[in-house]
């Protein structure tokens, strides 16, 4: 299968603030906005096999990355949050490589962001790790490489 996949293009987070989230995204991490549409039609219910969708969507990216984040806020259908542990199947979180964790986090705890727990060095001692949650409590993994 390798012969067919190129890159990783891009991965979706729906939202239920995209403004809100774009505060968190773009004002605290850091991301640029690469991108926005309004999106509606039919190609589009087909494709995500729904009725009368529009959603607004939000490209963001970091500066020489290659990989997109793409926030997506539906008017149409309606979203609903639904509760999942960090072990329930399906996607359960995303990582970032991230610069200076001790000074970051504290950072992090004053804009209100919510951290999972200190910093935990792995065992081979070449990571320190820490979870994070954006405004809709979807997980972030942040690695700093040592």
């Amino acid at each position: 299968m390798s012969d067919f996949i190129v890159e990783v293009r891009h991965f979706g987070i729906v939202v239920k603030n995209l403004k809100k989230s774009l505060e968190f995204y773009q004002d605290i991490l850091g991301f640029e906005i690469i991108k926005q549409n309004n999106e509606v039609g039919k190609h589009l219910d087909k494709m995500l096999g729904l009725n009368d969708v529009k959603v607004k969507t939000t490209k963001i990216g970091i500066k020489n990355g290659t990989t997109l984040i793409e926030l997506l806020e539906y008017s149409s259908p309606n979203s609903e949050l639904i509760k999942k542990k960090i072990n329930d199947l399906g996607v359960s979180h995303f990582a970032l490589t991230v610069k200076n964790l001790d000074k970051l986090i504290p950072i992090l705890k004053n804009k209100g962001i919510r951290i999972n727990s200190d910093t935990v060095m792995s065992p081979d001692r070449k990571v320190k790790v820490v979870f994070c949650f954006d405004p809709d409590e979807t997980p972030i993994e942040l690695v700093e490489e040592l």
